[in-house]
């Protein structure tokens, strides 16, 4: 009976021997693994992509708030024409109020009104966007400042002349000096800068968020659009789970002070951060999970190249596996060295893919906005997944050179 050392160095003896014949033709070898090589680098440069889109989307939507609800006036008809959502403003003050007092789960809330206007200071003009907010918009938005103080009830009780700039702004207009104390002028109506805010770059949808000021709505309804009403509040939600029911106490509340029939629709429009958070993220997933799954296909066709290889392989060393086996080589051992071959070329197409995709990951990330986001769980995949193609697409071979006749293997020619 053999011994557990005896084994071993007849083990080792077969890894030698499967490494000697790989490395004999080192260039086919090479050619075999490609297919993995490929299959390998696309999986985990796509799903690399895809968890970056993915990262990407959820920091923007981030960049609304936490547990944020929007509020946007409905639509109107006009002559049997549906304006669509905020065809019409008919968010008020009142409204406003209304939510702040009367549901329980609205912590911190702000109107918004927005207007594209000339800012000039310093020599300077600047087109921008003018946002008419309240004292919990920061708060709401997560937005610091890295100057100055945000305006507060006050400032919005006597619709003061004071605003906030966005870092995009302020270098336009004031280049490397401090705003805060300067004098701003919106529609020839002087502001002075009590603040300035930190840079968030672009919003869900595009918007580049840092240009652009921030003054207290009442101001803004006042002195610049001479609106009476909202067409957009922004509310945030005590918590996450509380975010469905505070909705519904929204629309309810809404609903009767519109006095909105049953029979018919809202006439304005709740967006919940966490459904888009959930839709986006169910959506990026899909997709990388569907360029993963057309990437895979390269594995399948690599795993069938080495098949075909080691079938020819066989083919080519019929009588050294005569010999082997005349010479008292079991047909376990010759199963073993052929499966040996077709996992090490698997796992040297993983390890060169693997390298391979991450460069391509890299490559994207420097190139691009887009940052491609590596995980451990899709290198353990690919690399898994070239190893289990090697034992599947390498067993039948492997089978077919152990099952070979030694006499008809020593005459084979």
């Amino acid at each position: 009976m053999p011994t557990s050392g005896s084994r071993w160095r007849r083990h080792g003896l077969i890894v030698i021997t499967a490494v000697r014949a790989l490395r004999r033709n080192a260039l086919r070898s090479l050619l075999t693994a490609l297919g993995i090589i490929i299959g390998v680098a696309a999986v985990i440069g796509m799903v690399a992509i895809g968890n970056g889109a993915r990262a990407s989307i959820e920091e923007s939507v981030s960049a609304l708030g936490q547990n944020v609800l929007t509020i946007f006036s409905g639509s109107n008809r006009n002559n049997g024409i549906s304006m669509g959502t905020g065809g019409t403003a008919n968010l008020t003050l009142g409204d406003y109020r209304a939510l702040g007092s009367e549901v329980p789960g609205v912590v911190a809330l702000s109107p918004e009104i927005s207007a594209t206007a000339q800012a000039i200071a310093n020599g300077r003009n600047w087109s921008t966007t003018v946002a008419g907010v309240a004292p919990d918009y920061t708060g709401i938005r997560d937005w610091k400042l890295t100057a100055g103080a945000m305006f507060d009830e006050h400032d919005v009780n006597s619709a003061s002349k004071v605003a906030l700039l966005g870092p995009k702004v302020a270098h336009e207009l004031f280049g490397p000096l401090n705003p805060v104390g300067q004098s701003v002028r919106v529609r020839n109506i002087p502001f002075v800068v009590i603040g300035l805010l930190e840079s968030k770059g672009s919003g869900f949808g595009g918007g580049d968020q840092d240009d652009r000021i921030l003054i207290p709505y009442s101001t803004a309804m006042r002195r610049l659009t001479g609106e009476r009403y909202f067409r957009s509040l922004t509310i945030r939600v005590i918590s996450a789970e509380a975010m469905d029911s505070t909705q519904s106490q929204i629309t309810t509340l809404l609903r009767q002070r519109h006095r909105v029939q049953s029979a018919e629709d809202d006439d304005f429009m709740i967006l919940n951060q966490k459904e888009i958070a959930d839709t986006m993220s169910t959506v990026t997933g899909s997709i990388t999970l569907l360029l993963a799954a057309i990437a895979s296909m390269s594995l399948v066709v690599g795993g069938i190249g080495i098949m075909n290889i080691m079938l020819v392989s066989i083919k080519e060393r019929t009588r050294e596996i005569g010999i082997r086996i005349a010479l008292g080589a079991r047909p376990g051992d010759i199963r073993l060295q052929f499966l040996l071959e077709a996992v090490a070329l698997s796992l040297a197409g993983g390890l060169i893919g693997l390298a391979l995709g991450v460069a391509i990951s890299t490559t994207v990330g420097a190139l691009s906005s887009l940052k491609p986001v590596v995980t451990g769980s899709s290198v353990a995949l690919a690399f898994g997944v070239s190893v289990l193609i090697g034992v599947f697409f390498g067993s039948y071979p492997a089978t077919r050179a152990a099952k070979l006749d030694p006499i008809d293997a020593l005459r084979y020619e």
